[in-house]
Order: C-alpha cells, then sequence, then structure tokens
C-alpha cells in the first residue's frame, strides 16, 4: 500500500482527491492537514465522508514531522503556499503531486510576472514535471515532483495538443473561450460567487490576465516547437462543476478535414480518458469523471477548425489527474480508481 498525505485536504480539489484516495485500492491515507480545520475530523465538515473517511486534520504545524511517515505528498494549496513542503518532503525521499501553481511554470521570471510572488527554490523548479499524462507520461514516470495542471489549461491544451503537434495550425491565430463551474473558484467565501450573485448570469473575467495563460502557452509551444502567444477568456457559469474550452485557430493551407482527424488520432486513440466524439461535448456527460471529451468541426468559409473539450474541473482538472499521475509514478495501472463514468440525470 502506498502511504499519502494530503496538505489542504478540505479545498474543494482537496476533498475530492480524499475521496478519490479513499476508494483507490492501492493507497492508504496517512494524514490529511487543513489550515482552517486543523483538530477536526474531515467527516464533520464534508458529510459524505461520514463513516468513510474520519481521520482528524492536523494543524499546519504539525505537518512537517509527518511527511516523513508517507511515500507520497499531495499538496492542493494556494500558489505561494507549498514551496518549503515541496522542499521538506523531496529532502526526505517523498514523492510530490502539487495540485497548485508553485511549479507549474518552468520560467520563475514568467512565474513572479503573473503571480506577483518570488519563486523560493528555483532549482527545485528544474526537476519539476508538467503532470499532463498524455503529453509527459514517460518523464512522469521517473519524476520526484510533479506539478499536476490547472483545470482551464488541461481541457484547453488537450483539445489544441494534437493541432500544435502535427504542424496543423497558424501559431498566431489561437483564441480560446472557456467557462467554469463555481466550484473553480475555490471554497473560501467571496461575494462574487455568492448564489444570489452568479446564479443566471454568466461573465468573463480576468480578461487578458488569467494565470492559466502562461502556462497554456508554455505547453503548446513545446508541442510546436515554435512560441505561441495566445488570447485566453475565461467565464464563470452557474453550476458547481465543469469546464468547457471552445477553441479556435486558422488551419494551415491544405490541410485536410482526413488530416486533422489522423492528428486526433495518433495522439489520442489509446488513451483511456480521451474521448473524441462527433457529437459536440457536454460537462454533463464527464461530470464526475476522469475523462475529456473532445470535438473539433472545421468552418470551410473561413478556413478555422473550432476544436472543444470538456472536462470536470475537480477531477481531470485537478485530483483525478493527481491520481492518475500517482497511477503513473508507481507502476499502477493509469486507470486504478478512476474507473467512474458521470452519472445522469
Amino acid at each position: 500500500m502506498i502511504k499519502v498525505g494530503v496538505i489542504g485536504a478540505t479545498g474543494y480539489a482537496g476533498q475530492q482527491l480524499v475521496w478519490l484516495l479513499n476508494n483507490h485500492p492501492q493507497t492508504k491515507i496517512e494524514f490529511l492537514a487543513s489550515q482552517s480545520y486543523g483538530g477536526q475530523s474531515i467527516s464533520t465538515i464534508y458529510k459524505n465522508l461520514d463513516k468513510f473517511v474520519d481521520e482528524i486534520c492536523i494543524d499546519t504545524n504539525e505537518i512537517e514531522k509527518n511527511i516523513k511517515n508517507v511515500d507520497v505528498l499531495f499538496t492542493a494549496l494556494p500558489h505561494g503556499k507549498s514551496f518549503d513542503f515541496v522542499k521538506t518532503a523531496l529532502s526526505l525521499g517523498v514523492k510530490v503531486i502539487d495540485l497548485g501553481a508553485d511549479f507549474r511554470i518552468n520560467d520563475t521570471d514568467i512565474f513572479k510576472k503573473w503571480y506577483k510572488t518570488e519563486h523560493k527554490f528555483p532549482n527545485l523548479n528544474k526537476k519539476a514535471v508538467y503532470g499532463l499524462p498524455e503529453i509527459n507520461r514517460e518523464k512522469i514516470k521517473q519524476s520526484q515532483l510533479i506539478a499536476n495542471p490547472g483545470c482551464y489549461t488541461t481541457a484547453s491544451i488537450l483539445a489544441l495538443a494534437p493541432l500544435l503537434k502535427f504542424n496543423l495550425l497558424e501559431e498566431d491565430s489561437i483564441i480560446i473561450d472557456a467557462k467554469s463551474g463555481v466550484s473553480g473558484a475555490g471554497r473560501g467565501a467571496k461575494t462574487e460567487t455568492l448564489f444570489a450573485e452568479c446564479n443566471e448570469s454568466i461573465k468573463a473575467y480576468a480578461v487578458a490576465s488569467h494565470r492559466h495563460t502562461p502556462e497554456i502557452e508554455q505547453e503548446l509551444s513545446i508541442l510546436s516547437g515554435s512560441k505561441i502567444t495566445l488570447t485566453f477568456t475565461p467565464h464563470l457559469v452557474p453550476m458547481n462543476r465543469g469546464i468547457l474550452s471552445v477553441c479556435y485557430g486558422k488551419l494551415k493551407d491544405n490541410i485536410s478535414i482526413n488530416k486533422v482527424i489522423e492528428s486526433y488520432d495518433s495522439m489520442y486513440g489509446k488513451e483511456k480518458f480521451i474521448r473524441i466524439t462527433e457529437k459536440l461535448p457536454e460537462t454533463r456527460w464527464v461530470k464526475n469523471s476522469n475523462l475529456c471529451d473532445i470535438a473539433f468541426r472545421i468552418d470551410e468559409r473561413t478556413g478555422r477548425i473550432i476544436a472543444i473539450s470538456a472536462i470536470d474541473n475537480l477531477m481531470k482538472g485537478a485530483a483525478g489527474q493527481a491520481v492518475q499521475n500517482l497511477n503513473i509514478m508507481f507502476g499502477f495501472e493509469e486507470t486504478l480508481g478512476l474507473q467512474m463514468i458521470s452519472m445522469v440525470p
């Protein structure tokens, strides 16, 4: 059994991770930690866990002495809060899967620019592997530190990756219009995510300034072999879960529909968690699962392709992907503990 610890266990991504780890046949929860609910059982905060996961959350000042007792540490914290825990874990030979943003950006100057935070450990950052399994599976197998991707990022990169990998898209033409459920904003009390504020409404936010932008550009640039600069606009929609990412780009001259189909089949044909669909993706078909649905349409009139993806932001966009990375790191079947499909209605 793999012994695990979770820091930030009472946030939305953290509790989803706890739910998954409790159902995983090869993991044992050794400790849970919470800054807000130290000293309380997690099942008093999330009643769905009652009688299944009743561990008491330790305070953050007790974390370091407990890290040595685990094989892998999950950190699900706001940016800037994971640095010291990650350093301690790695020094003790403990693997780390960070669900936050602290190790996702390769260039620490870009990290500072977008997150307004100095990166404490640039040398550790160089050792981090971006944890998108469909792109970096072989690197993940060998890594001690995984930077688990963001939710908007996962949906957008997966939708566009084949087009850039196989050089089908004009690199300067990309626009991403993405929409997220309210859980993507976290569990903290904020006026703008109160029911009366966001229900019956949809809005764009962080226009031309969302922090997932450099993450998307970084990974797409690596795939394409050239620098990608794109436009990314996120929206908040009044639902609990889900990301729908609609990505636009100009196809290069003489690119046929068959060539596009071949690119997606080549990259994702054997993937367990990606479904290339004829029908347009909807968040309800992936809710509560680790699946990513992708479809595309070509606008013959404009020469543009529209690639659309749907994921559950707390699963493939956070905790599910973290468990997928754990499975790869420890040599388990990649789908272990993640075989659930969406429940409807």
